[in-house]
């Protein structure tokens, strides 16, 4: 009899959701916009009426599903609560695991976003045969799940690996982070960090850039910063020489704490390629001790974008 779960991608603008089975293939899916929903009541009414949409459409009934298991911000494993999550409309600890699973009638499981994603790479991804790695995402933040032994690492409260939130300036000048800290790799070496350097550069300085061309300086993204440097611009080019080395060099220290077998990368920065990618190599190997250097792979997830978040979260149901 074949095993089915459903997975949830609880993010700050959008919740993606699928219907998944053993093999891990996405059945069906679909989403609602979370912001919609200020009270968190009427956004897992909507969210449990889709769940069970993807069900039935599927000729399945509730009887069939095995779990359920979110990734969401600051969703924590051992209490199935979402805790004082910065970017969702619902303040305070909720406890949506227990909220999900009275309303659908199947036991839920939450944990954070990456930590989902690294369940994910462990059984359906790159990472199948490996025991001891680490996923970093790079987002609109820097998120990372460990996984040593082959079980993923929460610590004593559930919130262990916040990589993104480890400083690379201590001067107490350093960009503000989402979490009231200054300094940290996220607000540096994340998509949104990436915007902030090239806005920096073109608001402060003359430098020629086809970055100056964009209609919003203020709206700059990563993808505009990726499609000036596959034109040639110089700019861009050391934006992401710039930001690869300052990951680089935190993903150093990272190995240094928990020597990984590889270090896999996900999420919409990874889409600029090599690019990010030889610059983060670079680094990382400039910053390692001799018995490592060389030797710990940096790749970019195998998974596809539109499914890996929604597989990560349906793994933990498995």
């Amino acid at each position: 009899m074949k095993k089915y779960a459903l997975g949830i991608d609880l993010g700050g603008t959008g919740t993606k959701f699928g219907l998944v089975n053993e093999d891990g293939q996405v059945l069906r899916s679909d989403s609602i916009p979370t912001q919609q929903y200020p009270q968190i009541e009427n956004y897992c009414d909507a969210l449990c009426t889709g769940l069970k949409r993807l069900v039935a459409n599927e000729g399945l009934s509730m009887s069939d599903i095995t779990g359920i298991g979110c990734g969401a911000p600051n969703g924590n494993y051992y209490t199935g609560c979402i805790e004082q999550a910065p970017n969702l409309p619902w303040k305070g600890q909720v406890p949506f695991a227990k909220m999900i699973s009275e309303r659908m009638g199947v036991a839920c499981t939450i944990t954070n976003d990456a930590n989902a994603a690294a369940q994910g790479e462990m059984i359906y991804g790159s990472a199948r045969d490996m025991k001891n790695f680490i996923v970093i995402t790079l987002g609109t933040g820097v998120g990372s799940g460990i996984v040593i032994d082959g079980k993923v690492l929460y610590g004593h409260d559930g919130f262990a690996g916040e990589l993104g939130h480890c400083k690379i300036d201590h001067s107490g000048n350093g960009r503000l982070c989402g979490c009231g800290q200054r300094g940290c790799i996220e607000a540096y070496a994340s998509a949104t960090g990436v915007a902030r350097t090239a806005k920096e550069i073109v608001t402060s300085s003359t430098r020629q850039t086809l970055l100056r061309q964009l209609a919003d300086i203020d709206h700059i993204t990563s993808k505009d910063v990726f499609d000036a440097a596959e034109k040639g611009d110089l700019v861009a080019k050391q934006i992401f020489d710039y930001t690869g080395h300052l990951l680089g060099q935190k993903l150093a220290d990272f190995v240094h704490f928990s020597s990984p077998e590889a270090i896999i990368l996900f999420g919409g920065l990874t889409k600029s390629g090599h690019w990010i990618m030889d610059p983060i190599k670079e680094a990382l190997n400039e910053n390692l001790m001799p018995i490592w250097k060389g030797k710990i792979p940096v790749s970019i997830s195998s998974l596809k974008d539109s499914d890996a978040a929604i597989l990560g979260a349906a793994s933990l149901a498995f």
